[in-house]
């Protein structure tokens, strides 16, 4: 049985650093994965696939501790509802393991250890960073007004990308903004499949998604936006002049997306959630064809 989002529960210290593990997602790392795959992709295009040792480790440090922040707020956003919803009714705010003062005292920390690290690079990257925590805080609330949540959510999961390019170039370019948009097409489809696992739970409670939004039309709108990124890519591929290792890892890109419609294609729950974890996969192909084209 769940406790109310606002009680706290008795636990020793070793649960609680436990609770912070868990409220922090590491323990569920596809989410860091999908947010790496577009950094490294604007780092590499920026940095022509040799972007400096530094720049990386900033940069792949960051994004484990923006999305590791991104999700306290989340937590701290939905606590109320979190507990009417089988997947997450058992998270850290809701079972009263953690306290909301605790998890902002998390979330914070978590935001200042990203802001030191920022600092390591060029101040025209700490003001690029500015929106990048406005997006990440801010993403958790339009899901109670926004019909398609996960749009935004495409926004903040894409936004190293030109942030990487200022890092490296001292500025954006188009190729950036395609970057961006690539990463916001795969952003809205890959969690509209997951948003279709929470799909009569969000529905109860009021929560907006993609999945409702799109109703019926979800899996078209889904494969909609998967060949509206994997062509961007290819204009990517054709203007950058990229090798045919990238185009390996974009046709092998293809068919993984061919076999996510077909586990989709029935709206089954965990069918759903399986293809929504497989994104790693898509991400990884790009990213290996793309590093191995500048390299070879």
């Amino acid at each position: 049985m769940t406790q109310h989002a606002d009680a706290i529960v008795k636990v020793t210290w070793y649960q609680r650093w436990h609770a912070i593990y868990r409220l922090t997602r590491l323990d569920k790392p596809v989410g860091i994965w999908l947010l790496l795959w577009p950094t490294l992709w604007g780092l590499l295009v920026a940095g022509e696939g040799y972007p400096s040792i530094k720049i990386t480790i900033v940069f792949v440090v960051g994004t484990i501790l923006m999305r590791s922040a991104g999700c306290v707020f989340n937590d701290i956003a939905d606590r109320h509802w979190d507990g009417a919803v089988a997947r997450t009714q058992y998270r850290p705010l809701v079972t009263g393991e953690l306290s909301v003062k605790q998890a902002y005292l998390v979330a914070f920390s978590l935001l200042l250890m990203a802001f030191v690290l920022v600092c390591q690079l060029d101040w025209l990257v700490v003001i690029w960073s500015i929106p990048a925590v406005f997006l990440t805080i801010s993403y958790p609330y339009t899901k109670r007004f926004f019909a398609v949540p996960q749009a935004y959510l495409g926004l903040a999961f894409g936004f190293g990308i030109p942030m990487a390019f200022v890092a490296i170039q001292g500025h954006t370019t188009a190729t950036a903004w395609y970057l961006l948009f690539a990463t916001f097409c795969w952003a809205i489809a890959y969690d509209t499949e997951y948003a279709m696992v929470d799909r009569d739970d969000d529905a109860k409670i009021g929560i907006r998604s993609s999945a409702l939004t799109f109703g019926r039309y979800d899996v078209a709108m889904i494969m909609g936006c998967f060949c509206l990124m994997m062509l961007t890519w290819a204009w990517l591929g054709v203007t950058l002049a990229l090798a045919w290792p990238f185009w390996t890892g974009w046709g092998i890109a293809i068919v993984q997306i061919v076999l996510q419609f077909q586990r989709i294609r029935a709206r089954q729950t965990q069918a759903c959630f399986k293809a929504f974890l497989h994104n790693v996969w898509i991400g990884a192909s790009l990213t290996i064809g793309l590093m191995l084209s500048y390299w070879l």
